[in-house]
């Protein structure tokens, strides 16, 4: 039983860690389709901002300044939060894989082995709950983006919407904090 735990402890947090991951990487945190005839959809991403032609599939990316350039406090506290919660739901992916029973890595010791997927555990758990702060920070921030522009009249025609990369974000962290669920209170 506790076997099967690990396992499927580990695939879910190797899935969730792949899902955060991508969502840093990738470029459409926030969806903008600014015309009504749907001409152009514009996603702008922590590293860049593109926009497709609808028409003829045309992609172009503008990349943002320098990292050291100042760039709003959305894309920063963002950017910080998803890289950290990377670092650390890879630091335990790793710890996790060598404290899984069907390792050879300490067999003789199965306590360490068990304090080893305990101590992923907890370090899954606080990347996931960085990462879903930070996919929420952004996602609100989108929101009050959104309400400030409808509040003003300010409204023609601009969509905004969380671009996939923002949900990805989301899914990821979840999946990490069940992964993490799984490690700390249903191995004993």
């Amino acid at each position: 039983m506790s076997a099967a735990l690990q396992v499927t402890a580990f695939g879910l947090a190797l899935l969730s860690t792949l899902f955060l991951l991508l969502a840093t990487c990738t470029d459409c945190w926030m969806v903008n389709a600014d015309d009504s005839l749907e001409v152009s959809h514009k996603c702008r991403g922590l590293w860049r901002e593109c926009v497709t032609n609808m028409q003829d599939g045309v992609r172009t990316c503008d990349q943002y300044d320098s990292i050291l350039a100042d760039h709003p406090v959305k894309i920063v506290v963002t950017r910080t939060l998803m890289i950290t919660a990377d670092l650390l739901a890879g630091l335990a992916l790793a710890t996790l894989v060598l404290g899984l029973d069907c390792i050879m890595f300490l067999k003789e010791d199965p306590c360490v082995k068990l304090k080893m997927c305990y101590g992923a555990g907890v370090v899954l758990g606080a990347g996931s709950i960085l990462g879903l702060i930070g996919s929420v920070w952004y996602a609100v921030d989108v929101y009050m983006e959104r309400a400030m522009l409808v509040s003003h009249n300010i409204f023609l025609g601009v969509h905004y919407d969380f671009g996939w990369s923002c949900w990805l974000g989301m899914a990821g962290s979840t999946g990490c904090f069940l992964a993490s669920v799984l490690l700390i209170c249903c191995l004993s």
